[in-house]
């Protein structure tokens, strides 16, 4: 099954417009990502006068969205899995502008708190659901760059956000407000989207799934790539491997372990750190406001950058290659970063220098780990447990996200600056060799073809099979 897989793989597949329309729910589901996740920094300095509150309600408000995004993440693995995943993401669509309202015309510090908590429910069910849902309807050799759509959007949404904050031309209700917009307008997009077949066929609705699959590519033709899928599926039911219960067969793990592996990594890479607190980080090491202001929405604009560059190019590099390469180019620039604030050299001659280094970092964290924490995600999972394994990735990467948020400022203040910038840049290199131990190849690769190479055992760089661990599963 393997080698049809991938022979249905070749070829130039033609983006319809459905698949483009798909594209653009992945990029405004991932804007409202970055941007909700993004204003609150400049929201934040007008709710404190406001409301009259200190540092612990402020890290409250602050955190209260990536709380709900863990909920989200684990609820929206049940609900793609019973509703489907367009159905999901109508619900999720809907939460986006209920919970953009209620943050905007909160009267309390509480109900804000609580408003940002259900925002947050959207953002993390939008991150586990929405990635797979646009993985399940494109062809393997464009798929890269039609879920990366929703990481560049990411990026731009946080840009945005930069920028609307740091201009401080609105009120903060309007700030967070304005996101009701383009919920909305996901909301609309999301009432005409297909159904994922994959999950059609899972539900024995094939008839369904070959008359969708057939708007999406364009196709009369779509036999080979259904059969393909019913053939997984009837596999599926033999083994019974579905759910979270699933994700703990022993022929599924690597695909557990590589897919929580990037998206703790993408945290720990240290980029939460530069996107949130850089501006805290140099004014606390002596640069004007202004400046830091600027320096950050130079580092929002090369992520989104990168992001675009990383989408052109990772389906031709592949997702392994690309990886190794940017990785260490982040650690060096964050061990630079370390001797300079470590040495006490920071002063106005430096700053160029300290600027270059952040931006260095950016570029390459942003063209590496980042294009791969939703990527992956979408792709390696068996069908079976595809919505429970997206939403265990998913809840890993906003459950580290909270960690990372609650504890660096206070770890700068027990070990400084330089330091902590050494243990980034260490968890850099433990993502380097993590990737090069435990990330195959899976550019190019269709869903099934990357389904049977867990069944097989060769899920893993260099495709050799673990000692018995093919004959492990077949009998399953």
């Amino acid at each position: 099954m393997a080698e049809d897989a991938r022979a249905a793989g070749a070829g130039n597949p033609r983006v319809t417009p459905i698949l483009a329309a798909t594209a653009v729910v992945s990029a405004i589901a991932g804007f409202l990502y970055g941007y909700d996740t993004g204003i609150i920094s400049g929201a934040l300095l007008q709710i404190t006068d406001e409301f009259g509150i200190g540092s612990g309600w402020q890290s409250v408000i602050a955190t209260g969205i990536l709380v709900g995004a863990v909920i989200g993440a684990l609820v929206g693995a049940r609900l793609s899995e019973r509703l489907g995943r367009k159905r999901t993401i109508l619900i999720i669509s809907a939460v986006f502008v209920v919970g953009t309202v209620l943050c905007s015309i909160s009267p309390t510090e509480l109900t804000l708190a609580l408003s940002r908590v259900l925002l947050g429910m959207a953002v993390g069910g939008a991150t586990q659901t929405v990635p797979m849902f646009v993985a399940e309807l494109s062809p393997p050799q464009v798929r890269g760059r039609l879920v990366l759509a929703f990481q560049v959007a990411i990026g731009i949404g946080i840009l945005t956000a930069t920028i609307v904050g740091a201009s401080q031309q609105f009120s903060w209700r309007w700030m967070i407000g304005m996101a009701a917009v383009p919920a909305a307008a996901l909301l609309l997009l999301m009432l005409r989207a297909p159904e994922s077949p994959r999950w059609l066929v899972k539900v024995d609705r094939v008839e369904d799934a070959r008359d969708n699959l057939r708007r999406v590519r364009g196709e009369d033709d779509v036999e080979d790539e259904l059969g393909e899928v019913v053939e997984v599926e009837k596999e599926r039911r033999q083994a019974s491997t579905r759910g979270w219960k699933g994700l703990g067969q022993p022929w599924v793990r690597p695909a557990l372990v590589m897919g929580c592996g990037m998206a703790l990594f993408t945290q720990l890479s240290g980029i939460e750190m530069i996107v949130y607190y850089s501006p805290t980080i140099l004014t606390g090491v002596g640069f004007e406001e202004s400046g830091a202001l600027y320096v950050s929405v130079a580092l929002a604009v090369t992520y989104v950058i990168m992001n675009c560059l990383g989408l052109l190019i990772v389906d031709r590099v592949g997702r392994r290659r690309l990886s190794l390469i940017m990785t260490p180019g982040a650690a060096l620039a964050l061990f630079v970063l370390g001797v300079v604030f470590l040495t006490g050299t920071v002063s106005a001659g430096s700053a160029p220098f300290i600027i270059a280094c952040l931006i260095a970092f950016m570029l390459f964290t942003a063209g590496g780990l980042q294009v791969m924490g939703w990527l992956t995600g979408s792709e390696i999972y068996p069908l079976g447990v595809r919505g429970a394994g997206t939403s265990a990735q998913s809840a890993t990467l906003w459950g580290s996200n909270v960690v990372i948020t609650l504890t660096l400022l206070p770890t700068i203040e027990l070990i400084g600056v330089g330091p902590t910038m050494w243990m980034y840049a260490g968890f850099n290199v433990l993502a380097f060799v993590f990737v090069w131990r435990y990330f195959p190849e899976v550019a190019g690769r269709s869903l099934e073809d990357i389904e049977a190479s867990l069944a097989e055992g060769t899920f893993r760089p260099g495709g050799v099979p673990i000692r018995g661990k093919g004959e492990e599963t077949v009998t399953t």
